[in-house]
């Protein structure tokens, strides 16, 4: 199966060096507007066929997908190009810039026959990963409440400098992670209330946001996001869960532990911590090995015909999170989902 990366930055070196640990995957041609980047990257990973212009690269060159990991105000044009060259797609969060752009990316591979996939790694990481289908196998009953948290001070902005820039910040870029691992937990939210702070002076975008989520099977959650949590010992880059059921409580602790308790029963506590990949870094690590997972869903589906867990059609429903968390944020009040 040969694919083809677009956008060579920062992040994307993950998923190069991810799709090089997938059997019978090879990204043969790379495209990306900056030269030295493309050269880099190239070099790294012994790609031979560098574009600067990624139309030239899909008439060119004999694939079956592209992974499209460029900033979003490109999503759209890309995913649209792939479609009409009869190519399946894997696309970075966050998936576009408007849910007009969204839904038209969706209807553009759905009329091409493609498959079309949101490379939401966060709900692949693998200590969420075990909180969540101990959630779907019933380990606490019904749930009712749930917190997912993601606090930290890590200096994100020297890796991706673009990040103090944007007028959105945590919501686009990290909460909406953690929004989906609430859908993926606990279902599809009808209601949401959010606010909003910027506490770094040198950032544009908000840096806190707290939201509060009604899901349509009756849980409540919160979603809480920071990246101007100082603390020790720095958990990033970890996503804390609690969920609490009608037949008990389930918690993924710092240190990748999960503990879930029934009915008052001896707490069971399960090491989950994420493998370290031979290509992966500490605290990376646990980022790392989800880009290989989720790459290799993408992969197995295109091969067994199935539909991606994070396809774009199920990350309209992430996407909504994150807008009318914005909107929320904004006017002070509560958003009802459609």
């Amino acid at each position: 199966m040969k694919g083809a990366l677009i956008g060579c930055g920062f992040f994307a070196q993950n998923q190069m060096q991810a799709w090089q640990a997938i059997d019978g995957v090879r990204i043969t041609a790379i495209c990306d507007r900056d030269p030295v980047r493309l050269a880099e990257t190239a070099a790294r990973f012994g790609v031979a066929r560098t574009y600067a212009d990624a139309g030239a690269m899909l008439a060119a060159e004999d694939l079956d997908f592209v992974d499209i990991a460029t900033t979003v105000a490109a999503h759209r044009p890309l995913v649209e190009a792939a479609g009409q060259a009869g190519l399946h797609a894997i696309c970075q969060k966050p998936f576009a810039e408007t849910m007009a752009d969204a839904r038209a990316m969706v209807e553009a591979m759905d009329r091409a026959g493609r498959t079309l996939m949101v490379h939401e790694n966060f709900r692949w990481q693998a200590p969420v990963r075990a909180a969540i289908m101990a959630l779907r196998g019933g380990a606490v009953g019904r749930p009712f409440f749930g917190r997912f948290s993601f606090r930290s001070g890590h200096d994100v902005f020297s890796g991706q400098p673009y990040l103090a820039t944007d007028p959105r910040f945590i919501i686009q870029d990290l909460g909406i992670h953690i929004l989906d691992i609430a859908r993926a937990a606990l279902g599809d939210a009808t209601r949401l209330a959010a606010s909003t702070a910027r506490i770094n002076p040198a950032i544009r975008g908000e840096d806190v946001a707290t939201i509060l989520l009604d899901h349509a099977g009756g849980a409540t959650s919160v979603v809480d996001c920071s990246y101007a949590t100082r603390r020790q010992p720095e958990t990033f880059p970890q996503t804390l869960i609690e969920v609490e059921g009608s037949a008990g409580t389930l918690r993924l602790d710092a240190g990748y532990r999960l503990v879930i308790q029934r009915d008052g029963a001896a707490e069971e506590i399960r090491d989950v911590a994420p493998p370290l990949l031979p290509w992966a870094t500490p605290p990376w690590h646990n980022i790392q090995h989800s880009v290989q997972v989720i790459q290799q869903h993408f992969v197995d589906c295109l091969r067994g015909g199935g539909t991606p867990e994070t396809s774009g059609q199920d990350n309209l429903q992430t996407l909504a999170l994150v807008e009318a968390a914005y909107a929320s944020a904004a006017a002070g009040s509560r958003i009802a989902l459609p």
